[in-house]
């Protein structure tokens, strides 16, 4: 078994709760903090029963203080700028030595910040966005993509297999966000592909069954179509990552590409459909939910 340590995770979202619960049943001792107070009791509640090593913090400070390792999970760059910087936020409370990982998509800008001020403060830090979605943070089975020095990634790796299923270091501080944006343009563009496939497929009165398995062996074989196929076809779109996430991180891509001097015209086109799947009440629908915006099938 990997070496107990004592842990703070800090954001208790439907990718948070799973990952810390992960490392709880590791045997790490684990403190959760979660903005919402509530949330992070009801984690408690669940959790504790177990017979876990567990703890809850009022403050972010409180939860980082002493801890081997603090963990955040949190919305976007406000929020993770709020609770890891400045004279209240987590690096300064906490110790000499101590490891940062933050698996929140954010920008890369961010994460070079946060690498900065924790050199400066004796810390290491990883930025390790993940992907895998809500059933990969349950299943343990995520896919995470890393940013950072050598010694901070021989510390962290440890912790994140107790809910990795990949985990690789992609480069320097920065390089792990860089790498969750091509991520989610992937995803994208694959999504609208598939959205017109589904519609076509209904449209000429296919059997979507035999569709599915006819080209999901073959050149056209996707994760996205293997696990939302049968789900886009029949309207279905409750999976957890929401639409309203994938714009903020299709934001952060495309300025990006931006600062780099890249166009990406497909993803900033796909970036506005999400926008008319959020004008038909889809915001908290998973990104599957694309295919709303297209007229006709047997579910449109």
């Amino acid at each position: 078994m990997t070496k107990q340590l004592k842990i703070a995770f800090l954001g208790l979202g439907v990718m948070g709760g799973p990952m810390a619960a992960h490392l709880a049943r590791a045997g790490h001792r684990v403190t959760v903090y979660n903005r919402t107070l509530a949330r992070a009791s009801e984690w408690m509640e669940r959790y504790k029963p177990e017979g876990f090593d567990l703890a809850m913090a009022a403050t972010p400070a409180e939860a980082a203080a002493g801890q081997d390792c603090v963990l955040t999970c949190v919305g976007n760059d406000a929020d993770l700028a709020e609770i890891a910087l400045g004279n209240t936020g987590v690096l300064a409370a906490m110790a000499p030595g101590s490891l940062f990982i933050d698996h929140t998509t954010v920008s890369a800008s961010i994460a070079r910040d946060i690498a900065a001020e924790a050199t400066r403060l004796g810390l290491l830090a990883v930025d390790a966005p993940v992907s895998g979605g809500q059933a990969g943070a349950e299943n343990g089975t995520l896919a995470i993509m890393c940013g950072g020095g050598e010694e901070a990634m021989a510390r962290a790796k440890p912790v994140m297999q107790a809910y990795a299923a990949r985990i690789v270091h992609i480069g320097p501080a920065g390089a792990g966000q860089t790498t969750k944006m091509v991520n989610q343009v992937c995803i994208a563009g694959v999504l609208q592909g598939l959205s017109e496939a589904v519609r076509l497929a209904q449209a000429a009165d296919l059997d979507m069954d035999k569709v599915l398995g006819a080209i999901s062996g073959g050149a056209a074989q996707s994760w996205q179509m293997e696990n939302r196929w049968p789900t886009m076809a029949t309207g279905e779109f409750d999976f957890g990552f929401a639409v309203d996430w994938m714009r903020k991180d299709l934001a952060i891509a495309l300025e990006e590409a931006r600062a780099l001097g890249l166009s990406m015209p497909l993803t900033a086109l796909v970036d506005q459909f999400y926008g008319e799947v959020q004008a038909l009440g889809g915001s908290r629908q998973d990104t599957s939910a694309l295919i709303r915006r297209l007229p006709g099938g047997r579910h449109a």
